[in-house]
């Protein structure tokens, strides 16, 4: 909305032109949600501190977790509320992809409160049943799928690129539809898998999502996407802008969820967060490019399943426990330890996906 009025302001004071480029309004709006974040972070945690929504610790989970009895939770909230507010003001609202990733962000965050609510509500399923919340992911995800199969324009919007090499790319038809409902169920339950210590999911997504940012501007920019060689596809630089507001409420968000945490993001903040990415991944066409730098997600999902397998199949555990960073705490990291490692491994594989752009 903003947008509007720095372009009417424009045609009397020339320095509002810097608005029309998507660069600098990818810089405020991460400023705008950072700054959103930051002031009303405090209000929401003495808000869920009034009324005592406070996270329930697992009772197989560590011990030393006994102390995060009762933390706020449902601290995404946050998150969405100022990446909302940061996109809404800045960014193109004419654009079709833009209102995907909201959809996706906003669709997520609702299936995550219901999941929070049953389980601070104390219900005898202690939360949505897994089948039922997977059901519900699934349907979200196949609904943006065939919106984004049925509206492309351009045979690159559905087809598969191969990082490393230039001219490798599979056209997937309605294969398409399949991979995207995977990328967005698999990310945003790999997120949700991997947010059980201190800062351990915001800042490897924030990292990842800033990289897709980078993405979606190159794809979005005809002479970039041609210097690169990477498929141009029209309009998707503006969602560099919704990139920027993840990164500016994320790195707000942050600053209340570092060791010891204030505020716990929630299913609310971890659901829609991954499938953010995962949507943002399919729509710049780099599907595996985000796989490779959400390593650490993908990890920890891994980690589950072997567990659970191992002990169906063998009755033994691979693991002292799952998800993988419980294993950590349990041989004597401590839990800053633990997190701080696993941001520099995600840095690193972010920075083997960046240079997928140039090594082509």
């Amino acid at each position: 909305m903003l947008l509007w009025l720095t372009e009417w302001l424009a045609e009397h004071v020339s320095a509002f032109n810097v608005f029309g480029y998507i660069t600098f309004r990818t810089l405020v709006s991460t400023g705008t949600a950072l700054f959103i974040s930051l002031l009303f972070g405090p209000l929401l945690i003495r808000w869920l501190e009034r009324r005592q929504i406070g996270d329930v610790i697992r009772s197989d989970g560590p011990e030393q977790h006994a102390a995060k009895e009762g933390t706020p939770t449902m601290g995404g909230l946050l998150i969405l509320v100022s990446v909302f507010i940061a996109s809404v003001c800045w960014v193109d609202l004419a654009n079709r992809q833009i209102w995907v990733v909201l959809a996706v962000l906003l669709s997520f965050g609702v299936i995550g409160f219901f999941d929070d609510y049953l389980k601070l509500a104390k219900t005898d399923k202690g939360g949505l049943s897994a089948k039922l919340k997977f059901f519900l992911q699934i349907v979200c995800a196949s609904a943006v799928a065939l919106i984004l199969y049925q509206s492309a324009t351009n045979p690159a919007e559905t087809a598969l690129l191969i990082p490393f090499f230039k001219e490798i790319s599979i056209p997937l038809g309605w294969g398409f539809v399949i991979l995207t409902v995977l990328m967005i169920v698999g990310m945003s339950n790999a997120v949700n898998l991997t947010d059980g210590l201190d800062g351990l999911a915001i800042l490897p997504a924030v990292m990842i999502v800033g990289a897709l940012g980078l993405f979606t501007y190159a794809v979005g920019h005809f002479e970039f996407a041609a210097y690169l060689q990477i498929p141009y596809i029209e309009g998707m630089g503006e969602v560099a802008i919704v990139c920027g507001a993840i990164v500016g409420a994320g790195l707000g968000f942050l600053w209340f969820n570092s060791f010891p945490a204030q505020m716990i993001m929630g299913d609310i903040g971890a659901l829609p967060l991954g499938a953010a990415l995962g949507v943002i991944g399919v729509l710049a066409r780099q599907e595996i490019v985000l796989l490779i730098m959400s390593g650490l997600f993908v990890l920890e999902t891994a980690s589950v399943i072997a567990q659970v397998g191992s002990f169906k199949l063998r009755g033994k555990r691979v693991l002292r426990m799952a998800p993988l960073h419980h294993h950590f705490e349990l041989k004597g990291w401590p839990e800053p330890k633990v997190t701080v490692r696993f941001w520099i491994i995600t840095f690193l594989l972010v920075m083997i996906g960046l240079a997928t752009l140039k090594l082509r």
